[in-house]
């Protein structure tokens, strides 16, 4: 039960904010769960796949804004980045003498976004964002978004809110729903690379069926609260998400550093 309250919780807060989820039980799975990182991404991009099914399906006759073309554009560097971070993800784990390396260097990675992130949202109100129209930026910052995610297994992410609104100039809300929308297109294609490759890690089956049921009830109950809260609430619910994200990681960071030198 523990792993259907993990990915249900991570899911609400993912569907609201539109960071995914992944980015919450990558850490907490590294944390507690007996998994490698492989296993974890795996069942950690499953379970942000199926929310944001259900988070784009609930938020078809949403009041909040899809922008198609920036969106559709955003996703298909995504793709590219995905399939790319895949591929470094996997030249690391082989080039690495432990695996606690690997999860050493993907909490840094994320400790250092997130407080990136946390910072620029604290500022936020003092920063003018730009209105970017060029196809070749966008597509760009897609493939640094989607290779970003993958590498680091965690679907999505803060630095897409981020990114949505500095170059895009979106709300909390809108940045919320085409950041879900971004992730779908990077985890289906992720989620069919490393099936068409038999990357399939070995896990208990009823484990998945709990987080995709977490990912399922989590993308319903947050697209629920989602049209009621109002964009400070969203703000205030990112803030405090972030919060815990970078305790998380820097307690992962710790024990992964003290496993390397013990």
């Amino acid at each position: 039960m523990g792993y259907l309250l993990i990915s249900l919780l991570a899911s609400i807060a993912g569907a609201i904010s539109g960071i995914g989820g992944g980015v919450i039980i990558k850490p907490v799975l590294d944390t507690l769960s007996p998994f490698d990182v492989v296993t974890i991404s795996f069942l950690s991009g499953t379970t942000v796949f199926s929310m944001s099914v259900v988070t784009l399906i609930r938020n078809r006759k949403s009041e909040v804004n899809l922008n198609r073309a920036t969106a559709g554009l955003l996703a298909a560097g995504s793709i590219a980045g995905g399939l790319t971070g895949k591929c470094v993800f996997d030249l690391v784990k082989i080039r690495v003498e432990q695996i606690a390396y690997v999860t050493l260097i993907q909490s840094a990675l994320l400790i250092l976004l997130t407080l990136f992130v946390f910072v620029f949202t604290l500022k936020k109100e003092s920063i003018t964002p730009r209105h970017n129209h060029r196809i070749s930026v966008t597509l760009l910052i897609g493939f640094i978004l989607g290779c970003l995610a993958s590498f680091l297994g965690i679907g999505g992410g803060p630095i897409n809110l981020a990114i949505l609104y500095f170059f895009f100039s979106m709300d909390s809300k809108t940045a919320a729903l085409n950041s879900i929308y971004i992730i779908f297109f990077s985890q289906i294609t992720n989620l069919i690379f490393t099936t068409l490759s038999g990357r399939i890690p070995d896990f208990d089956p009823p484990i998945l069926a709990m987080m995709i049921g977490g990912g399922i009830m989590g993308g319903m109950i947050g697209s629920h609260f989602s049209r009621k809260m109002s964009h400070r609430a969203v703000d205030r619910l990112f803030m405090g998400v972030m919060a815990v994200i970078i305790a998380i990681c820097c307690y992962n960071f710790a024990g992964s550093a003290l496993l390397i030198l013990s």
